[in-house]
Order: structure tokens, then C-alpha cells, then sequence
């Protein structure tokens, strides 16, 4: 019997001003530019966007790899890229904090 080797989870909690919320969910959000970054590297395997409902404003996204070697290769190969996106994205004034990286079981 072959087991499968667990899947590399990426979580990202974000909080995010009324007036940049629409800008916020087409960045981050499954089709996003986010997306379309982590879509260069190998082993990428989707984002997530959720929104709390019951707290407007708060978010998180969940990045599907296959490993953890994926997104350290992703990490070392797109370095600049990654760096560029997200000093664009500071201008939508969010809160962020990495809630962590987790394998599925």
C-alpha cells in the first residue's frame, strides 16, 4: 500500500480596511494575483480565500503545495517576484499574520 506524502498547507490571517476589501479579494483570492504567481511554480496546487462571517474585514487564505520542498523551491526561485507583490500589496493597508505552515494528514 502506498501512502500519499502529506500535502504542504500555507495560512495567512488578514484584517482589511472597508474601502480596500474589493482590491483585497481580487489580489488574494483564487484567481488572483497571488495565484497567478504561485501558479509559475511547480507543485502548486490552488489558494483558498475565506472570509469570516462574522467578523467583516477578516480573512484568511489557504496556499495548497505539494510539499514543503515546493514552496522552498518556489520561494528560492521566484524570490524577487514574490518580494515586488507583496510590497504592492502593503498599499491596501492590511493586517497580516501567518497563522503557519501545516502538513495534511
Amino acid at each position: 500500500m502506498t501512502v500519499a506524502a502529506p500535502r504542504h498547507v500555507r495560512l495567512w490571517a488578514f484584517r482589511v480596511p472597508p474601502d480596500r476589501r474589493a482590491d483585497f479579494e481580487r489580489r488574494y483570492g483564487p484567481g488572483g494575483d497571488w495565484a497567478a504567481l504561485f501558479a509559475q511554480g511547480a507543485g502548486w496546487l490552488g489558494t483558498e480565500l475565506l472570509a469570516d462571517a462574522a467578523e467583516p474585514g477578516r480573512y484568511v487564505t489557504v496556499d495548497r503545495w505539494e510539499s514543503a520542498a515546493a514552496w522552498d523551491a518556489f520561494r528560492a526561485r521566484f524570490a524577487a517576484e514574490y518580494e515586488a507583490l507583496d510590497s504592492e500589496c502593503e498599499s491596501l493597508g492590511a493586517s497580516e499574520e501567518m497563522i503557519g505552515a501545516f502538513e495534511e494528514r
